[in-house]
């Protein structure tokens, strides 16, 4: 179309059309494809199956789910996670073999490590302040925060035992009948030892009140918790209940200040050594015997 040189007004419109449509052209070169992906979700938790196994349902309801109605995309991701398997495998494989326990204060780390971090640096004063009381520090540690982290020494000395242990298997499977017999009599012996902990406190409540809270029943071989809530109940005429307690352990609730007699009650009923009931004096944890 011709413009006019009388014309400013229309001569500039026209400039700005122009601008405008080579803007949109440029705008239309730049743009690029977006692909379309559809993201699959598992019908029984609602995430994808990648993170299905993370949760608490996969077996009972994910991985069927997924067995059934997508067969491919399971098999994808069996064989990935047996590929991170062989990974962690090898990994544990290259790890140098620990040719002697922690020390003192090694362990002290690993536990503050776990549990609380910010005191790793004032183990030096720890160590200093309790010469001579680690292992009352190291139950103290225990009740209070949980489990000590395991020692990779004792970890791989395990491991060798397991292999032992299958190794018998091995040899009672060409064994006849009589001699596995005599075999299962000589091992039957044969007495594993527990590490059994037996912590009791007495905790005042309203002044004159007070229950007894016996921790570390548990540790003791062939007992249950309810049968020795039952038998304190019994023995001391009063209420007795068996309570979660912190770091995933248990512990028995006795009404009435009853610390010395339930140490003797223990010994005596339950055939706890003496050395292995220790009493929580103020924070001070003293053995029974």
């Amino acid at each position: 179309a011709k413009i006019s040189a009388d014309c400013p007004a229309q001569a500039q419109k026209f400039s700005t059309l122009n601008i405008r449509s080579q803007n949109t052209q440029n705008k239309e070169k730049k743009m690029t494809t977006i692909e379309v992906r559809t993201v699959l979700y598992c019908k029984a938790c609602g995430m994808p199956p990648e993170y299905c196994e993370y949760g608490p349902d996969y077996e009972t309801h994910c991985k069927p789910w997924l067995k059934k109605t997508h067969p491919d995309i399971y098999a994808k991701l069996k064989a990935a996670r047996k590929g991170k398997v062989k990974e962690a495998e090898a990994d544990e494989k290259e790890a140098p073999v620990p040719t002697e326990p922690w020390t003192t204060e090694q362990r002290l780390q690993a536990f503050y490590g776990k549990y609380m971090p910010e005191k790793v640096d004032g183990i030096p004063a720890i160590l200093e302040k309790y010469a001579g009381k680690e292992q009352k520090l190291f139950v103290a540690l225990v009740k209070k925060y949980g489990p000590e982290p395991e020692d990779p020494y004792y970890a791989n000395q395990n491991d060798h035992d397991d292999d032992d242990n299958s190794d018998d298997d091995s040899l009672n499977a060409g064994m006849s009948k009589m001699d596995m017999k005599k075999r299962r009599g000589a091992t039957a012996k044969t007495v594993h030892k527990v590490d059994t902990r037996v912590i009791i406190q007495k905790i005042s409540r309203n002044r004159k009140k007070a229950v007894t809270i016996v921790v570390g029943m548990d540790t003791v071989p062939d007992v249950k918790l309810k049968d020795v809530s039952k038998a304190f109940s019994k023995r001391f005429a009063g209420s007795s209940s068996v309570k979660d307690a912190a770091g995933g352990k248990k512990e028995i609730i006795l009404q009435g200040d009853h610390q010395d007699e339930a140490a003797a009650f223990i010994v005596d009923k339950f055939k706890v050594p003496g050395d292995a009931v220790f009493l929580d004096m103020d924070g001070e944890f003293v053995p029974f015997a």
